[in-house]
């Protein structure tokens, strides 16, 4: 995948497990730098800590158990780690029975954040208030402790 090489303007990588997961938004809003749906390349100077997202449909779960499976078989650039899943409400409401097991799986394999439906986000507007886990996952990533970059 070619991409525009962003500023780097804190020590993580938003990756998108699939098109359209939420990188730039997130990016955008907490910090970080914004991969779009390709692993950092660390050599280049891309932040190696990676938050991976993914929506909660059906491709977009199955998105991000093949790219954790990458990362438990070692199938990733060297420098990576995963600090986190993300994964963000595809629709408002609640998650179908058979989505939800595909997520507690997810779950119980890595630390992950849900956020929910926000529909300013939709638009490209701001929420008046952040979610509770929005705001969780930016405590999350400001007390985290920083990785020194290989060199």
């Amino acid at each position: 995948m070619v991409r525009e090489s962003p500023p780097h303007t804190s020590g993580i990588s938003w990756v998108g497990a699939h098109g359209g997961a939420g990188a730039t938004t997130f990016a955008g809003a907490l910090g970080g730098t914004d991969i779009g749906h390709a692993w950092p390349v660390v050599a280049e100077g891309e932040p190696g800590d990676v938050l991976l997202l993914a929506r909660t449909h059906l491709a977009g779960l199955q998105a991000a158990s093949k790219a954790l499976d990458s990362l438990r078989t070692g199938r990733h650039p060297a420098g990576i780690r995963l600090v986190a899943l993300v994964l963000v409400a595809d629709a408002p409401g609640r998650i179908p029975p058979e989505l939800w097991r595909r997520v507690r799986v997810l779950r119980a394999a890595v630390r992950t954040f849900s956020v929910p439906w926000i529909p300013q986000w939709r638009v490209g507007k701001s929420a008046p208030k952040a979610p509770r886990s929005i705001v969780e996952l930016a405590a999350f990533i400001s007390t985290r402790p920083e990785t020194t970059p290989p060199r």
